[in-house]
């Protein structure tokens, strides 16, 4: 293990936690403040789920990954009772879940290595390396926080604010400060 393998590992595992810590769980918490307690358990149709069935879904899958998976933790997931439920299940009960499970899943990722993320590991039955049990989890909560926010768009009827591109308007009809240098973008 070479020091350009920790840096790699490094920065791999500081966007991951950024991506979980500071960009989804308080867009996720966001709109789960703005639904009402049946609009976070409305399902468009039977073989959808709820934000609340999501939010269950989400606490499910980072704590087997990370907390269990990479950080040694037992897994006492039971996958079908996050998708069964059918609520009430209270809001801050949600975001005090999802937002205990983000916490203590970057608590785990903060302590890993190089080598630990080159291990194979055996989690929810996949052969996977601590580098793919990482990118899995953030790619599937950026893919469940989106379908959280296109449900809180449809029951709210508003932009939530969430997205803006470099050198746009900003929040308060600013310019944004960010600059890009595209002589530094690969060319595609």
């Amino acid at each position: 293990m070479n020091s350009k393998d920790s840096e790699v590992a490094r920065i791999f595992l500081k966007q991951a936690r950024h991506s979980l810590t500071k960009h989804h769980l308080p867009r996720i918490t966001r709109c789960l403040r703005l639904l009402s307690e049946d609009d976070i358990w409305w399902r468009p149709n039977h073989i959808s789920n709820s934000v609340g069935n999501l939010v269950l879904h989400l606490s499910g899958n980072v704590r087997q990954w990370i907390i269990s998976g990479l950080g040694g933790k037992p897994d006492t997931r039971n996958r079908d009772k996050e998708f069964a439920e059918r609520g009430p299940v209270p809001r801050r009960q949600l975001v005090v879940r999802l937002s205990g499970v983000v916490t203590e899943a970057a608590g785990v990722m903060a302590r890993l290595d190089a080598r630990q993320l080159e291990a194979g590991r055996l989690i929810q039955g996949f052969r996977v390396t601590g580098f793919q049990a990482v990118f899995h989890v953030a790619e599937h909560f950026a893919y469940h926080s989106g379908q959280i926010q296109y449900i809180t768009k449809l029951k709210r009827s508003r932009d939530l604010g969430f997205t803006r591109l470099p050198g746009g308007k900003g929040k308060a009809g600013t310019k944004s400060k960010v600059k890009i240098n595209t002589k530094t973008l690969p060319q595609l």
